[in-house]
């Protein structure tokens, strides 16, 4: 069992930054790979950013060059530091583990095994002026 809390969200002018964080606790390993997805209304959850346990970051197309994903393993803390938000970005945000990989090639273990995977309760993130 993992159990992930997400920190972090709020409302946000456009081109403003915010930093989410996940704090981790359970059954996780040097293989469970972490990451962060966000669901708009009506629109499907996305894999946004996941990190390899090597420390490989991989992002969506749609936030690449915006978005940093990072973790702190002395604390089980995963975090995303998102910068020049638009109202695109505008979704909640959930932090997840996937405990059936091995550690490598996250993004892509997440966006295919998302049905099995532990989540967070999501945060809100808006983005108004």
């Amino acid at each position: 069992q993992v159990r992930l809390v997400e920190s972090g969200g709020g409302s946000v002018q456009p081109g403003g930054s915010l930093r989410l964080s996940c704090a981790v606790s359970g059954s996780i390993s040097d293989t469970t790979c972490l990451g962060w997805f966000r669901q708009a209304p009506a629109k499907e959850r996305e894999v946004v950013a996941a990190i390899d346990n090597d420390g490989t970051r991989r992002y969506g197309d749609s936030v690449q060059g915006r978005f940093t994903i990072s973790k702190d393993n002395a604390n089980n803390t995963l975090y995303l530091q998102m910068n020049s938000l638009n109202a695109k970005d505008d979704a909640m945000y959930y932090c997840a583990a996937d405990v059936y990989g091995n550690g490598r090639y996250c993004f892509t273990g997440l966006k295919y095994r998302k049905e099995h995977a532990y989540w967070g309760q999501g945060i809100q993130v808006t983005v108004a002026s």
